[in-house]
């Protein structure tokens, strides 16, 4: 077994026959520095030669060829899209939500603390992934995602979803027009939102919000695999962690979902 799937982390929502599924750390692979070591993001400035071998080894750890592990280009947005066969790199769709009936046909989302999300109906053969940073998630991408894989032949109370590492609650400050933005779309979305040890700031929880909208999407069985980017630097990769430090860059975790 490669380091690399060895050290990824799965969800018991989504460990049944024909589904083979993992939350990548940042174990397992060959980029160096800042991007140490399975850097899955070609929008970083890694070598691109060591990025496509880290993604290559990721595809290997689902049981899919490298030019079949599919990573949409992604914009923060509520748009999910139904994919059949691989793209072209240069041909990437501008999606965050991505869907297919398709065996052996790797769906993956990058995250460096925006939420990655993968979802599978098995008994239909329907599988998805999405990327749900704090806007997407307002927006709609979990619903989104779930619609398009409905389209496919999924049923709602039929998928199982996973939600893997994060920016928790207790690391993720955000200042008063990011919580006016919430609440003006939802009063109850207040609940999302704890006091910060700075005035006029809060506490966002981003996975309880998400875990919200699967909810909302009519989605039962639900894990959250409970991890912060943040604060474990060992394991994952974080934007807010480098910005925070000044840092040049940093990488990009990839979660990953195939149909057996």
């Amino acid at each position: 077994m490669s380091e690399a799937r060895a050290a990824a982390l799965t969800s018991r929502v989504l460990d049944v026959k024909g589904i083979a599924h993992a939350f990548f750390t940042r174990a397992g692979g060959v980029s160096t520095g800042l991007y140490a070591s399975l850097n899955g993001g070609v929008g970083s400035r890694d070598d691109p030669a060591s990025v496509a071998e880290n993604r290559a080894r990721m595809g290997a750890a689902i049981g899919v060829s490298p030019e079949r592990l599919l990573v949409p280009f992604q914009i923060h947005s509520p748009d999910a899209l139904a994919v059949e066969r691989p793209w072209a790199p240069a041909l990437r769709p501008r999606c965050d939500g991505i869907v297919t009936t398709t065996p052996r046909l790797g769906l993956a989302v990058t995250g460096a603390d925006c939420g990655m999300i993968l979802f599978a109906d098995a008994k239909a053969g329907v599988i998805g992934a999405a990327h749900a940073g704090w806007k997407g998630a307002l927006t709609g991408v979990v619903e989104a995602t779930v619609a398009a894989m409905e389209r496919l032949g999924a049923h709602r109370k039929a998928i199982a979803a996973a939600l893997g590492p994060l920016i928790r609650q207790e690391s993720y400050e955000v200042g008063p027009e990011f919580v006016a933005r919430f609440v003006k779309t939802a009063a109850a979305n207040a609940s999302f939102f704890a006091p910060s040890p700075r005035a006029s700031h809060a506490m966002f929880d981003l996975p309880g919000f998400i875990a919200s909208q699967v909810e909302r999407a009519g989605v039962d069985a639900f894990e959250d695999l409970a991890c912060d980017t943040y604060a474990d630097e060992k394991r994952f990769f974080s934007y807010r962690r480098a910005t925070h430090r000044r840092e040049a860059d940093y990488g990009r975790l990839v979660a990953a979902i195939a149909l057996n």
